[in-house]
């Protein structure tokens, strides 16, 4: 299903044994466009401490309970190694992350990420095959890791003007992958909102000038299916929007 990061933030992780805080941020993959981690504020329970949580551990998001489920324990998030989500994630301290839980790590080429399990004995430190590149990789981690909060209020630029704002992204619950950038057009066209794929950027985001550039128009994108985000975004509508640029489907 196709749902609205913005919407899932502020939803309780649930562990086999109690809550253990609410979902504050995504950090994606800016090259693959697939969320890698779900940030986790532990809240009360632990004041003051956040944690990452591979999306491929946990399961389907519950509306009514406004709760995700995870199949870990309390204990096993407490001890889990410390890592400051607010300054680039190292490779070091991913692949402390994932020897901690028993993740299958996802630089490995071996799957989506993470296995969905039961506490199990970490494998050594060894066993984990780390990137190449060496030690200055494993340091600075994965530099096409980015936060969602960040890129929120970015402007995206098309080929003759500015269109817009991010204001949200659109993924896929089961994949984790990011279908589409919710972009808010208030200061050309009030009141609407149109969605973009990743397919249709060009370049790599400008984090220096905090644009997204893609390879549509001006009048494109005005003339686009409305997007409304009361309504669920269902195949029907991806199909008309698809239709209408004339691009490519990525079913």
């Amino acid at each position: 299903m196709l749902r609205s990061l913005k919407s899932l933030r502020r939803y309780r992780i649930a562990a086999r044994d109690g809550e253990i805080g609410e979902i504050y941020d995504f950090f994606f993959d800016e090259e693959l466009w697939t969320v890698r981690y779900l940030v986790v504020d532990n809240g009360r329970w632990l004041p003051g401490r956040k944690v990452l949580l591979s999306p491929h551990v946990i399961g389907q998001p519950v509306p009514d309970a406004s709760n995700v489920p995870v199949d870990m324990t309390r204990e096993q998030v407490e001890s889990s190694p410390e890592i400051d989500t607010d300054k680039p994630v190292s490779r070091q301290r991913e692949i402390e992350l994932y020897q901690h839980y028993g993740w299958s790590p996802y630089w490995s080429g071996a799957g989506m990420g993470a296995v969905p399990m039961g506490p199990v004995a970490a494998p050594p430190l060894a066993a984990i095959p780390e990137p190449t590149g060496g030690t200055e990789e494993k340091q600075k981690g994965d530099p096409h890791l980015r936060s969602t909060q960040e890129v929120a209020g970015y402007h995206i630029q098309a080929s003759d003007g500015s269109i817009g704002h991010v204001e949200d992204f659109v993924v896929d619950d089961v994949t984790w992958d990011l279908r589409y950038l919710v972009v808010d057009t208030r200061n050309w066209l009030p009141g609407r909102k149109v969605l973009i794929s990743p397919q249709w950027i060009v370049a790599p985001i400008s984090w220096a000038e905090s644009t997204v550039n893609v390879i549509l128009t001006r009048e494109q994108v005005k003339e686009s299916p409305v997007f409304d985000p009361a309504a669920p975004v269902n195949r029907e509508y991806e199909a008309r929007l698809y239709d209408y640029y004339g691009r490519p489907s990525y079913w």
